[in-house]
C-alpha cells in the first residue's frame, strides 16, 4: 500500500510518509486546518480525521483504482493565511479539499478553489455565509458535512428563552465571522421566543483580561452568558467570572467541543453548556472507525469524524461519477445520499446538509456529555 500524508507540524510543509514523490496515477487531495495558533486542537481533529480516512480508503484500493495522496496546509484560522494555503494546495494539483475549520478561513479560501474548479467540503465551518454567498454567485464547489449557525443558534436561543424568562441574559461575541454570526443567530431566536437580552457586548479574539466585562455583567445581575466565540476566550471568561464572584452559566457553541476548554477553566467550567450535533462517536456507522482511532491512542471527538465523513463523501462521489472533475462530481453530490461515519448525508441545492440536528451538552468532571 502506498499513500502520502503530511505531518502535523508547526510548519505545515508537505512530508511524505511513504518513500518517493506522488505517482502520476495518484489522486491529490488536501486538508486545510489550523495546525498552529489558538485553534490548533481543532486543527489536530481535522488532520487526524483526514489522515485516517485516506489511509482507510487506500487500504481498500483507493478511489477509482488510484491511491490518494493527502497534502496538509496550515491556515491558522487566519483569512490571509487561508488564501495562501489554498493557493499552495492548488499548486499541488489537489482535486478536493477537506476544510477549513474556521468560517473566516473557509469563506475566502473558497474563492480560490472556485477559480480552480476544486471541490471544497468543510467539516466544521458553520457560518451560513459560506454556502449562501457561494449560491448567490452561482458557485457549485462548496459543501459542508456540519450544520449551520442558524440551526445551532435557534436551539440555543429557544433554550435561553425557555429557561431564563424574566432573568438577565448577556450576549457576548468575539467579532469573528463564526462568533458574531453564532451570537447574532442566537439573539434572533431568543428575541423571537420572547426574551430580550439585558447586555450586549463584544470582545476581541485574543483578549486575556475580562475584568471590565465581568464587572458590567455582575452589575446587571446576569444569570447566563451566551458567548459566540472560541474555546480559549470562553475558558478564560468562565474562570475569571468565578474568581470575581459571578456564577452565571456560560452557554456557547460547537467551538467548545475540545478538552482545551476544561484545561483552561478547571473546575470553574463545571456546568458550562454548549450546542453540538449528537455525538457521532455513538453512531453505529462509526463503531469500527472509532475503535480504530482509539486503538491508535486517539479519541475522535469534536470534528474528527465530520472530517472523515467529508473524505468519504468525496470518494463515493468520485466513484459514482467515475471522475474527479468538479463538474462531474457536482452532478452526483446533489442527487445522492452518502453513507458516512456520521450517518447518511444528503445535500440541498446550496451544499448544506439536510435536516442538521443540534443538542445541548454539559461540561462535568472534565468531559462534555449530552444532556
Amino acid at each position: 500500500m502506498r499513500y502520502m500524508v503530511t505531518s502535523l507540524m508547526a510548519a505545515a510543509s508537505v512530508v511524505a510518509i511513504s518513500a518517493g514523490a506522488a505517482y502520476a496515477d495518484d489522486i491529490n487531495v488536501g486538508v486545510a486546518a489550523p495546525v498552529t495558533g489558538s485553534n490548533a486542537s481543532f486543527g489536530e481533529q481535522l488532520v487526524k480525521g483526514a489522515t485516517q480516512a485516506v489511509a482507510d480508503l487506500n487500504a481498500k484500493g483507493g478511489v477509482l483504482g488510484k491511491q490518494l495522496v493527502l497534502h496538509t496546509e496550515d491556515d491558522a484560522c487566519d483569512p490571509k493565511q487561508a488564501v495562501a494555503a489554498a493557493h499552495k494546495l492548488v499548486s499541488e494539483k489537489v482535486v478536493f479539499v477537506d476544510g477549513d475549520f474556521c468560517s473566516s478561513s473557509s469563506i475566502p479560501a473558497s474563492a480560490v478553489y472556485h477559480e480552480e474548479s476544486v471541490l471544497q467540503i468543510t467539516p466544521a465551518s458553520t457560518n451560513p455565509a459560506f454556502t449562501e454567498e457561494a449560491a448567490k454567485k452561482h458557485w457549485n464547489n462548496v459543501y459542508r458535512t456540519c450544520g449551520r449557525d442558524d440551526a445551532q443558534g435557534k436551539v440555543a436561543g429557544d433554550y435561553l428563552a425557555a429557561h431564563y424568562q424574566g432573568k438577565a441574559v448577556a450576549i457576548v461575541d468575539d467579532k469573528s465571522t463564526y462568533g458574531k454570526g453564532l451570537a447574532d443567530e442566537t439573539r434572533k431566536a431568543m428575541n423571537a421566543a420572547g426574551l430580550k437580552e439585558a447586555v450586549n457586548e463584544e470582545i476581541t479574539a485574543g483578549d486575556k483580561d475580562f475584568s471590565a466585562l465581568i464587572s458590567k455583567l455582575k452589575k446587571a445581575n446576569v444569570e447566563a452568558i451566551y458567548f459566540g466565540g472560541y474555546q480559549t476566550e470562553a475558558g478564560l471568561m468562565v474562570r475569571q467570572a468565578k474568581e470575581q464572584g459571578l456564577n452565571a452559566v456560560l452557554i456557547s457553541g460547537d467551538a467548545m467541543a475540545t478538552p482545551e476548554f476544561w484545561a483552561i477553566t478547571g473546575p470553574a467550567g463545571e456546568g458550562s453548556l454548549m450546542t453540538f450535533p449528537p455525538d457521532p462517536r455513538n453512531n453505529p456507522a462509526a463503531k469500527d472507525i472509532v475503535a480504530e482511532f482509539k486503538k491508535a491512542g486517539y479519541d475522535p471527538e469534536g470534528y474528527t469524524l465530520y472530517t472523515y465523513a467529508a473524505m468519504q463523501v468525496f470518494a463515493q462521489a468520485a466513484e459514482k461519477a467515475k471522475s474527479t472533475k468538479l463538474a462531474d462530481l457536482v452532478k452526483v453530490l446533489h442527487s445522492t445520499s452518502f453513507d458516512t461515519v456520521v450517518g447518511p448525508i444528503k445535500f440541498d441545492e446550496k451544499g448544506d446538509v439536510l435536516n442538521p440536528e443540534y443538542v445541548f451538552y454539559v461540561w462535568k468532571d472534565g468531559k462534555y456529555t449530552e444532556m
